[in-house]
């Protein structure tokens, strides 16, 4: 239970690679808010479905609703962690969407939702949550970027520019909070089995499959263990990285 006592903001938790973050700090003591945003109504059942199973298991838990893209929304979420539990140690960005397609071909309105929400949700959340941080000198922040913002991709340079701009953000945020005992690294996870990765055509996948050298894909619990890891005291010397989780895809 080595984050006993700790609180944990997830963001877009409420399936996929936040749900099994989520799952994972609370089964090591953090207790664990669950963020969502209600597109779908099966995002608060997901999110209300989350929080009791961690709560059955002997951990604690709730669901807050809130755009990450709006900063009034998510001002209203930390103070309602603050509220309830008094502080915030550890926040993972990991709310995320993609709009893929190629350039000439893309929408206004798809550049601005993927960069809002991937990258302007990460700086809001941040920003917010660094003031509990800032006021015990201990934190841990873990952004959720993506080896396609390391590479690129074809067909996803919203997606490529909002996951690199994480990268870039989470060293400029290590570097104005180390002396604060307060450390922000990003992961960059390769092809994850989750809802986004299931949409992709089936050669797509076998293509990628074949070049993957562990040759299968991540499971978004691998994703957790090393978020754990980050939001840890075992990690205390680490910040401003960015840790590749893909298989050896890109060595």
């Amino acid at each position: 239970m080595e984050l006993e006592g700790k609180v944990a903001l997830v963001t877009g938790a409420s399936r996929g690679m936040g749900k099994a973050i989520a799952l994972k700090l609370a089964s090591l003591g953090s207790k664990v808010v669950v963020n969502y945003v209600a597109i779908e109504a099966s995002n608060k059942v997901d999110a209300d479905n989350l929080v009791k199973s961690i709560i059955s298991l002997g951990g604690k838990a709730i669901s807050i609703e809130a755009d990450v893209r709006d900063s009034e929304a998510v001002k209203a979420m930390l103070e309602q962690v603050i509220d309830k539990w008094n502080k915030i140690d550890i926040l993972v960005n990991n709310a995320g969407i993609n709009r893929d397609t190629l350039l000439l071909r893309m929408s206004d309105d798809a550049w601005d939702d993927v960069i809002d929400t991937n990258l302007r949700g990460a700086y809001l959340c941040t920003k917010f949550a660094l003031r509990s941080m800032m006021r015990q000198e201990w934190g841990r922040i873990i952004n959720i970027s993506s080896v396609t913002g390391l590479v690129g991709n074809a067909g996803q340079s919203n997606y490529a520019a909002s996951k690199g701009g994480l990268v870039a953000f989470t060293k400029s945020i290590a570097r104005e909070m180390g002396s604060r005992n307060i450390t922000v690294n990003a992961v960059a996870p390769g092809y994850i089995i989750t809802g986004m990765t299931d949409k992709l055509p089936s050669e797509r996948k076998e293509a990628v499959l074949a070049m993957i050298p562990l040759q299968r894909f991540g499971q978004p619990e691998d994703v957790a263990e090393l978020v754990a890891f980050l939001a840890s005291d075992r990690a205390g010397y680490i910040t401003g990285q960015t840790i590749t989780i893909d298989g050896g895809l890109f060595p």
